[in-house]
């Protein structure tokens, strides 16, 4: 499992190569994680190739490592994609931080009608960076192969242009290519619970969407279903934005088996 993360590096060492840990990730191994010599730790490139390597010299900010054994681990199925309403007082940062330590393999924030925190002009890019930045801290933390990928901002139009592509949820999921994919809307008001609507044996990619603290608006809603989404509740009670993906998450993760 990754502790570290330097994609070139990683993706081209063998066994016996020398990697160089350096800038952030340097400080943060000898400052923070206060390296010595002779230790081990785990580098990744966040694409599935993990290399276990011992430390050979140290300094206040940088750390040489010597490869000593090198596994490629193959990508997590079914993928599953969070789409993330924008929330106010982070909410919408502690969902996708605990999403990516359960799992998710990527994650898209979405600019919801009822989103109270608003992202637009120069802030937009801020705002996909601070996500992205949080999606490999938390990956980091969690020791993970595979990163999670960091997508654009989405409005409803295009979460529903991409539920109308494919739609799998009253078809057998074993009759449809991986590329198929399943979007269940999180609704505390749907008749059908998440474990109903999702196959225990799913294969196709996953595409679950959060809404934001004042919940999905109707219109929203009713456009995401005519394009083919699926509205799926969890438990009795009505959960927060920053609680509802991470719970969805662990349910589906007993569910499929994964866990």
């Amino acid at each position: 499992m990754a502790h570290f993360y330097l994609s070139d590096s990683v993706t081209a060492a063998g066994l016996g190569d020398t990697v160089l840990l350096s800038g952030d990730e340097g400080r943060h191994a000898s400052v923070v994680a206060r390296m010595r010599v002779g230790e081990s730790t785990t580098i990744g490139d966040g694409a599935g190739r993990v290399a276990r390597a011992e430390a050979t010299a140290v300094s206040k900010d940088a750390v040489q490592l010597r490869v000593v054994q090198v596994t490629e681990v193959a990508p997590p199925r079914p993928a599953v994609t969070l789409v993330q309403a924008l929330a106010k007082g982070g909410r919408d940062e502690l969902a996708v931080q605990a999403a990516t330590e359960l799992g998710v393999a990527a994650v898209a924030p979405w600019s919801a009608a009822r989103s109270v925190t608003r992202w637009g002009g120069d802030r937009i890019a801020r705002g996909e960076a601070r996500w992205a930045s949080i999606l490999r801290e938390a990956g980091k933390q969690a020791m993970r192969p595979w990163l999670p990928q960091a997508l654009p901002l989405m409005d409803t139009a295009q979460i529903a242009a991409l539920a109308a592509d494919r739609q799998v949820a009253d078809r057998p999921v074993r009759d449809h290519p991986v590329a198929d994919r399943l979007v269940v809307v999180l609704d505390p008001d749907a008749s059908r619970r998440l474990v109903d609507v999702v196959p225990t044996d799913l294969t196709a990619d996953l595409v679950l969407v959060v809404g934001p603290e004042g919940g999905i608006a109707p219109e929203e809603l009713a456009l995401l279903q005519a394009a083919g989404a699926v509205p799926a509740r969890l438990g009795p009670t009505v959960l927060r934005t920053s609680t509802a993906a991470p719970a969805a998450l662990a349910a589906l993760a007993v569910h499929l088996r994964l866990w």
